[in-house]
């Protein structure tokens, strides 16, 4: 999402790192360019200008202007103040330290992704060792129970059961005593939206509340409608208690003003964003994480907890005792190939890496990393199991049915080996460190070998 903007920054700052001292005419040049970038980002109007006041006022001051190193002072004062925008030093998470079942209700317009979201959040909550009830109180929308339904078969969630035409107060009042009554200590409401904000719908939400009492009430905005999300937002926050904002697809070719201005005009944390589609893309929100993503910083805190998460202790010490029984094979590759997937797209991850997003779009015809992934998988499959645990018995013959039948080119599969046999001469060192040489591979993570 951040693509775009995170560009124009750049090139903002490479301005001003030209100059070997700045001045205050520099500053403001500046921050005017800054300003522009904003707005063209979606920012809100009043959100931008007293973002650029407050930088403005610290990156003009002495101490920065005659620093070894102005240009990076600025870039960092952009950067906390990016973080202190977006909620840095607030209590951003759920607040489910109470006597369960803790109600959790999600409102927002039709078209937000909440009842997607109340299966990703399910299953993030089932994660973190709760037990999680999703309760269908949107009996408007006649696929949303269903919908919600179908959700939790595929999570092996508990869905309460509710009717179309029933009172959406008496299904969240039901639920939350059938979950009382069934070991169930969080249940997570999926309220009615409509195409915009009304007074019968407001009207029910404030009834939920007041019979419910949700512990979280939680705005899902549409991070793709821009100014449209913060102004509803903003009105949803004049007529019901929020406690939190949830971003859904951060993962989309929006401007991210969305991101940049709704904690600000709300005064509500970001709790968490939808970074996919997929039930487990729902995260965390860390303002200090995305303000580095925006400067183009990476994010390798984020990679580390996404390898963490993606490989598990139990993973790792097989994938090590395999490797001590067969040494480093084309099967023990594509074993690692899969904990990577796990993990995400190659593309995401590569722009936590600082300076590997604009490495790749500086490779504008190299391969792209995640087409790349999907080739060298296609021809490993292709082999037979014997050739995948012993490559030097592929002659030239074996390597033409292999790009055969992963539509590739012998070239690729020359291509590929050659690769291979410098990573396995690099194992080899690894395995001469012992284990901790082994572990340094593969109890962070199962990185990739090359």
């Amino acid at each position: 999402m951040f693509d775009t903007l995170s560009d124009k920054l750049d090139s903002v700052f490479k301005k001003l790192r030209g100059h070997g001292r700045l001045t205050e005419q520099h500053i403001k040049e500046t921050m005017r360019e800054i300003r522009l970038v904003l707005l063209e980002a979606d920012v809100n109007f009043r959100v931008v200008k007293s973002f650029i006041a407050k930088v403005s006022e610290r990156a003009a001051s002495q101490e920065i202007l005659k620093s070894l190193t102005p240009a990076q002072q600025v870039i960092k004062v952009v950067r906390e103040e990016l973080s202190r925008l977006m909620g840095e030093g607030e209590d951003n998470t759920l607040n489910l330290s109470v006597k369960p079942p803790v109600p959790i209700m999600l409102c927002g317009l039709q078209g937000a992704g909440k009842t997607t979201t109340c299966g990703k959040l399910a299953l993030k909550l089932r994660r973190e060792k709760r037990n999680p009830m999703l309760v269908p109180a949107d009996v408007y929308r006649p696929a949303a129970i269903a919908q919600l339904k179908t959700l939790g078969r595929q999570l092996d969630v508990e869905v309460f059961d509710s009717q179309a035409g029933q009172d959406p107060v008496d299904i969240c009042d039901q639920a939350l005593r059938y979950a009382e009554l069934n070991g169930f200590d969080t249940i997570i409401l999926d309220t009615a939206g409509r195409l915009h904000v009304d007074t019968e719908l407001m009207g029910e939400l404030q009834r939920i509340v007041n019979k419910v009492q949700p512990q979280e009430i939680l705005f899902v905005a549409d991070a793709m409608t821009g100014q449209d999300a913060v102004t509803v937002a903003a009105s949803f926050d004049e007529q019901l208690p929020l406690t939190g904002v949830i971003l859904t697809k951060l993962d989309g070719d929006a401007r991210g003003g969305a991101a940049l201005s709704i904690r600000e005009v709300t005064g509500k944390p970001i709790k968490l964003v939808g970074m996919g589609e997929k039930l487990d893309a729902l995260e965390q929100f860390y303002p200090d994480r995305m303000a580095q993503r925006i400067l183009g910083m990476g994010d390798v805190l984020s990679l580390i907890e996404k390898a963490q998460d993606a490989v598990n202790a139990d993973d790792a010490a097989a994938m090590e005792q395999q490797l001590r029984k067969d040494g480093f094979t084309l099967e023990t590759f594509l074993e690692q190939m899969q904990m990577v997937k796990k993990m995400g797209s190659m593309d995401s991850l590569l722009k936590m890496i600082p300076g590997a997003g604009k490495a790749l779009k500086k490779a504008q015809g190299a391969q792209l990393p995640e087409n790349e992934m999907k080739k060298i998988e296609a021809i490993i499959r292709s082999m037979t199991p014997r050739e995948r645990l012993n490559h030097k018995i592929l002659n030239g013959s074996r390597r033409l049915r292999i790009a055969k039948g992963s539509g590739t080119r012998v070239q690729d599969v020359n291509q590929l080996l050659k690769r291979f046999v410098e990573a396995q001469k690099m194992m080899k060192k690894m395995q001469k460190m012992g284990p901790k040489g082994l572990k340094g591979m593969f109890g962070q993570g199962g990185q990739l070998p090359f």
